[in-house]
């Protein structure tokens, strides 16, 4: 096979590819949108009739607000993400931060020796 084929093939392989990718996302848009059912059936009836127009004419009007949606998707998965770990790991600052705070106010002088040397025992176990 001559690199020249290989090369169109590969080429309409990802443009396949691209294509497939366009389709998925076009339509996770719509069900994520909040346009009424019977916007939502026109669109679908309008990219599989007519594939090409529909992607593009899609694009076209609902491309700012596609991005929109995604990006408010994408903070929230991210929010959701930081929530879990902060839930998991718990709220508790470690001891490094405590033992960093106690001699913060020792040096400022809100708490005695006595008071460090107490509250230093206890933050290391």
């Amino acid at each position: 096979m001559p690199v020249l084929d290989l090369f169109w093939a590969m080429l309409w392989f990802f443009l396949f590819i691209v294509w497939i990718w366009l389709l998925i996302s076009i339509f996770a848009d719509l069900f994520r949108s909040d346009s009424s059912g019977w916007a939502k059936a026109f669109w679908v009836i309008f990219v599989i009739v007519l594939p090409f127009l529909g992607v593009l004419v899609y694009l076209i009007v609902n491309g700012g607000k596609m991005r929109e949606r995604s990006i408010e998707s994408a903070q929230m998965a991210e929010q959701a993400q930081r929530d879990y770990i902060r839930s998991v790991t718990g709220s508790e600052p470690s001891t490094a931060d405590e033992l960093a705070k106690l001699a913060d106010l020792k040096q400022q002088g809100h708490i005695s020796d006595e008071e460090y040397e107490r509250l230093k025992a206890k933050a290391l176990g």
